[in-house]
């Protein structure tokens, strides 16, 4: 109808077009190819020259980290300041810690200033940093600790007692810093460490080889391995995410979300930003709070919002007509797929894409859409270009467009200075991920004819019933898309007669969790039997108040399977 034409050229005239300001296009962006020194250092290197254009007036106003929380609490540090109060930090590290170079650094805060300080000072003083969740249990804390021998732990008054329960087994463990304004036994008051220090600090000499931090990977599968970056790997690595997936100025105001024991964060809240001169802009809230982000989006000068799937599941759920965004430019998402029905209700509400991003704690951005690109609902996009990126069979042999396999890059005859050097302490693992002429990421996928990629599930996540094999993100996608799911989780269940059947754990939208259950499963399957091809339908459903998460808000499909399968 003529009526139905004029609102939908409407609904496209309010969609934003994002231009890049980086590059021109896709193939544009195929030229990267950084150079990388003898020595480099992040802080020395990127953060003090962005300091000193600073000081001759070369960089856009605005500050360099811009710090909010849920009490009206401000901190706004320029580069200049940053660097002041990191060299102080270092000068505490390096002296009254008596910390050498590579010596490791455990740090377990939340999302406050101090943390950026902790991750500069590291850099400053070449000691290796491990961040650690906020979220860790004292036996977590102990593996950690035991298994990576460091010599000296930052923390708080909430995790300071979890930490004294298990420091008597850690012969490696020194010096305890406290962030706190109160005092504890046996603790350094970080604080007043930091008063007392001077702030003349020469940053040591780092060769781009040499180890920057280790991440305790998210353990979607098995116990949590000790991933290792190198100051070139993360350091310049990560100007592939900065300038071309982020797409960030020095003009840029960059809100990601992510836990700071994450990988995430130092992608998306240090070094990509950074080495771009953007803003770097934290709300530290004690949960997430759907309102008070959009809220936050609402009343900030944010041009740039990074944030997982599971997140917006959460905010197109409100009534986003209610809030105005008049600053935000680019919307990103990573961590896990991002729903097609999402992408659509968040872009009809706010006029904006969000582009997705594939990556892992072992790399830096190995696939995205870029801006400029025609989005592909379902696809995280085409290969970073940081990386060789091919779907190869399980002797790492590239396998035809279109076919299913392991998502690979390749590592030969030139292995990306931008891949991890290692899990510490484990050739075994670490062998375990090569095969071939290829690094496998442990995802399953596939690449279409226009270089796309399709991801199809981890490789353990796949299900296999009845002869088919069903990834099952097709089958979570089909399920969001009925208004009763706001959220669900596909995995093999054991069946007598097919080997294994697809079960979905699926938590409930509020206006649906009175209504008769036994219908709505019927409902539900239905609905997927005709969004997709009916053998990937749920023979199985069970309504559950949350799904398990890894701390960085991944779904925990092991965790949910081995519960089917009996195993503990």
């Amino acid at each position: 109808t003529m009526f139905s034409s004029v609102t939908e050229v409407l609904r496209i005239s309010w969609h934003r077009v994002s231009i890049p300001q980086n590059f021109t296009d896709y193939e544009s962006i195929k030229q990267y190819n950084p150079q990388i020194p003898e020595n480099f250092n992040f802080a020395k290197d990127v953060l003090d020259v962005w300091a000193e254009q600073e000081k001759r007036g070369q960089r856009a106003d605005g500050p360099a980290l811009w710090w909010v929380n849920d009490r009206k609490e401000e901190v706004r540090w320029s580069f200049d300041e940053l660097g002041f109060h990191s060299r102080r930090l270092a000068n505490v590290l390096s002296g009254v810690c008596s910390l050498n170079q590579q010596d490791r650094v455990f740090l377990v805060l939340p999302k406050v200033p101090e943390w950026w300080l902790v991750n500069v000072a590291c850099l400053r003083t070449g000691t290796v940093l491990l961040p650690g969740t906020y979220q860790l249990t004292a036996r977590d804390i102990l593996h950690r600790l035991q298994t990576s021998r460091a010599r000296c732990v930052i923390t708080d008054e909430s995790l300071a007692p979890v930490l004294d329960s298990v420091a008597s087994q850690c012969s490696s463990l020194q010096h305890k810093l406290l962030v706190s304004p109160t005092k504890r036994d046996g603790w350094m008051n970080f604080g007043d460490l930091l008063r007392n220090a001077s702030s003349d600090h020469e940053c040591v000499n780092t060769r781009s080889d040499d180890p920057m931090t280790i991440f305790f990977t998210s353990g979607t599968t098995g116990s949590p391995k000790m991933t290792q970056h190198s100051h070139s790997s993360y350091g310049i690595g990560l100007t592939v995410n900065g300038r071309y997936w982020l797409d960030l100025t020095e003009r840029d105001v960059l809100w990601n979300t992510s836990d700071t024991g994450w990988a995430k964060s130092a992608w998306s809240s240090v070094f990509a930003p950074w080495t771009q001169g953007a803003c770097v802009f934290i709300h530290h809230m004690p949960r997430f709070n759907s309102h008070t982000v959009l809220e936050t989006l609402s009343n900030y000068p944010i041009t740039t919002f990074c944030t997982a799937p599971t997140a917006y599941r959460m905010l197109v759920q409100e009534d986003l007509s209610k809030y105005h965004f008049n600053t935000l430019q680019h919307c990103l998402s990573a961590g896990e797929p991002i729903n097609p029905d999402v992408m659509r209700k968040w872009k009809d509400a706010t006029g904006l894409d969000i582009y997705e991003g594939y990556g892992q704690t072992e790399t830096v951005l190995i696939a995205g859409t870029f801006k400029g690109m025609k989005i592909n609902a379902g696809s995280f996009g085409k290969a970073s270009p940081a990386y060789d990126v091919q779907v190869v069979d399980e002797a790492g042999n590239v396998l035809p467009r279109g076919v299913e396999g392991n998502i690979g890059i390749r590592v030969k005859p030139h292995k990306p200075f931008c891949l991890f050097t290692e899990y510490t302490d484990d050739l075994v693992r670490t062998a375990e991920c090569y095969v071939g002429d290829f690094y496998l990421t442990g995802d399953r996928g596939r690449m279409d004819q226009d270089g796309y990629l399709w991801f199809e599930g981890r490789a353990d996540d796949v299900i296999l019933s009845a002869g088919y094999r069903i990834g099952p993100f097709e089958v979570e996608n089909a399920l969001i898309e009925h208004q009763a799911v706001a959220e669900s989780a596909v995995v093999s269940s054991p069946d007598p007669i097919r080997g294994e059947v697809v079960k979905a754990f699926v938590v409930l939208t509020p206006e649906y969790k009175s209504q008769d259950q036994d219908q709505l499963v019927k409902k539900l399957q239905t609905h997927v039997k005709e969004v997709t091809a009916p053998y990937k339908y749920p023979r199985k459903i069970e309504f559950v108040e949350q799904l398990p998460k890894t701390i960085s808000g991944k779904i925990r499909r092991v965790e949910l399977r081995n519960k089917e399968w009996g195993r503990s």
